[in-house]
């Protein structure tokens, strides 16, 4: 950036750090300069009107995709005039870029924030590099503040501390000769997620934005929920407090500091009535249009707070939802991956310092492909895409057509049974586990394995950098005891408990059937009198040797009967597996059809 448009950019916008909250244990480090205050407040004049419209621009679930995303993974859904729906190609941080700065023309008062997930299950080319790429690349998009999600808690608090702060990698050093990695110089705020030593939150709880005497603050938490989601190690030594609470709290703190107007960036989420973008939210009536943890959320929330930002869910909404006065409040989530952004007016009173929430317009809009890419950062992809290239194009195998993963919204999955055979057969051999069943997270499946070239290598062949998108988080493998009995508890808990409202359907590897039927509540979805490993009914005193990721293997996700395994053999990687499976079982002139799905039989 050169040194005139930083001057610009300074004069632009502030953000104030959040005062005598200082960065706790493994974080302690100031926030880079660029993140404390990006100018001066000008004088006010003696004209100014009363109010003054702010533009707040957010996404969020980035995950690190700075390519445009491939296949099913790269579209959004849009609800034409004559009520069809089409699928549009959207995403890419050089559309991003171009998107963001084009809304923000004509408008002095602009800020951009996220909602958690920047970084975290992203594809090769930043995942390879612990996702520098991404944090530069949000650096040039002039983030101005985003809440932690679950996934920047991925490789722990240490590393989260390194992304803000800078400095090069523990292990792997710098990437780039005599470049030193700077950090964001934007905040990440962590206001739910305190040391357990010390009881102080990891990261700046808030910022307030200054412009003009025009002053929003921005309240930061992921979801309560994050320790289930993210390994043990990730969050070793954290404590996660409740949404609700955290908000109110530094809510009332921020209202004591004379700052009226706030938003809170909340990474959690919940599902619209419609998967259509542009679908409207309030038609039926407000708030009717959502559901899952935010609504409750919402509606606990201090009507301190003017506007939501979410996350989490990857999901496309724009809602109001009453406030626990019963006022209309808007909830916004712009679908993942850099599709979509948001783009809300928030009217601010200068004489209340406050948000006139009647006034409050918000809308999504596409990260279309069919503008022109922002040059600086088709450079910064292109620089360390030549870093990755080594590794990123040598092929893996060979596919016939799209296997759909991320892109399949079955409860079973064509690369789900991919991944769960390629561990089955890497895990099954007496030296190595004897494992008799594998069993994988829908969340660990991070894209499809796309049929089209991403570049030179051609059309079929799997690339390790499309694998690595694929299964971004090289878990190793564990190969457990469990009984018969543990067995069926866990593939009820699929559709039980905490997974219940969202049922989390684990793929399985061949010779596994059941019956799923959905007409049914709890774990009675789970036709237990169904289940049959090769042709034989599960026998609960039996001790099985189940092959699983680590995650799993720690009761991640709900599964907390996966937790209970003993006599643990720990293998290789999951990514190691599936690239061996595409090496053993395709060549060019004999590629790897997409499996089919018929292991488990859904009852609607």
């Amino acid at each position: 950036m050169s040194a005139t448009s930083q001057k610009n950019r300074a004069s632009r916008r502030v953000l104030s750090a959040a005062a005598g909250l200082a960065t706790v244990g493994a974080l302690v480090a100031a926030v880079p300069a660029g993140a404390q205050g990006h100018g001066h407040d000008h004088g006010h004049g003696h004209h100014q009107p009363r109010t003054v419209d702010v533009q707040l621009l957010s996404f969020n679930d980035l995950h690190g995709n700075l390519e445009p995303p491939a296949g099913s993974a790269g579209t959004v859904t849009e609800k034409q005039a004559d009520g069809t729906v089409k699928s549009v190609p959207a995403g890419g941080v050089e559309y991003l870029a171009t998107s963001l700065r084009t809304a923000r023309k004509g408008h002095p008062y602009s800020v951009t924030a996220a909602g958690g997930d920047m970084v975290g299950a992203s594809p090769l080319l930043s995942g390879l590099f612990h996702d520098e790429p991404t944090i530069e690349a949000l650096n040039g998009l002039d983030l101005d503040v985003t809440a932690v999600g679950n996934h920047e808690f991925d490789e722990g608090a240490t590393e989260l501390g390194r992304l803000q702060n800078g400095g090069c990698h523990p292990v792997e050093g710098c990437y780039e000769k005599g470049k030193k990695f700077k950090g964001a110089d934007f905040p990440y705020l962590a206001a739910n997620v305190t040391s357990e030593k010390s009881g102080r939150p990891i990261l700046k709880p808030y910022t307030v934005w200054k412009k003009n005497g025009v002053k929003i603050g921005f309240i930061g938490v992921t979801l309560e929920g994050t320790p289930n989601i993210v390994t043990a190690n990730g969050v070793k030594g954290l404590e996660f407090h409740d949404e609700i609470e955290t908000v109110n709290k530094y809510a009332k703190e921020l209202d004591r500091q004379g700052v009226k107007s706030i938003v809170a960036l909340i990474h959690e989420g919940g599902s619209p009535a419609s998967s259509s973008y542009n679908y409207d939210c309030d038609s039926p009536g407000a708030g009717d249009g959502i559901s899952g943890p935010i609504a409750d959320i919402a509606k606990g929330i201090t009507s301190k707070v003017d506007a939501l930002v979410t996350g989490h869910t990857h999901q496309a909404y724009v809602c109001t939802v009453p406030d626990p006065s019963g006022k209309p409040r808007m909830v916004t989530s712009a679908s993942s991956f850099g599709k979509l952004y948001t783009d809300t007016t928030l009217t601010y009173d200068r004489r209340t310092r406050d948000i006139v929430r009647t006034s409050v317009k918000s809308a999504n809009h596409i990260v279309s492909r069919d503008q022109a890419k922002a040059t600086d950062m088709t450079a910064l992809i292109a620089r360390w895409n030549t870093l990755a290239a080594p590794i990123a194009s040598r092929p893996q195998g060979f596919i016939s057509a799209d296997i759909n993963g991320r892109g399949s919204t079955a409860p079973e999955k064509p690369l789900g049974n991919l991944i769960a055979d390629a561990q089955l057969e890497g895990l099954a051999p007496a030296d190595k586990g004897g494992a008799v069943v594998a069993f994988m997270n829908p969340g660990g499946i991070r894209s499809d394995l796309v049929y089209s070239a991403s570049g030179s290598e051609g059309d079929g062949v799997v690339t390790y950098g499309e694998a690595f998108t694929v299964q971004p988080f090289t878990n190793m493998m564990n190969v457990v005891d469990l009984t018969g009995a543990q067995l069926v508890a866990a593939l009820q808990q699929q559709v039980s408990g905490s997974n219940a409202a969202s049922p989390k359907i684990l793929q399985v590897s061949k010779g596994l059937t059941y019956t799923l039927d959905m007409t049914k509540a709890g774990a009675d979805r789970v036709v237990a009198s169904s289940i049959l490993l090769n042709g034989e009914a599960i026998d609960p005193a039996k001790t099985y040797r189940v092959a699983m990721n680590e995650f799993l293997a720690g009761g991640g996700d709900g599964f907390a009967a996966l937790g209970q395994g003993t006599n643990k053999l720990v293998g290789p990687s999951d990514l190691d597996l599936f690239n061996a499976y595409l090496a053993a079982h395709s060549t060019a002139s004999a590629p790897l059809a997409p499996p089919a799905t018929d292991r488990i039989t859904v009852v609607q």
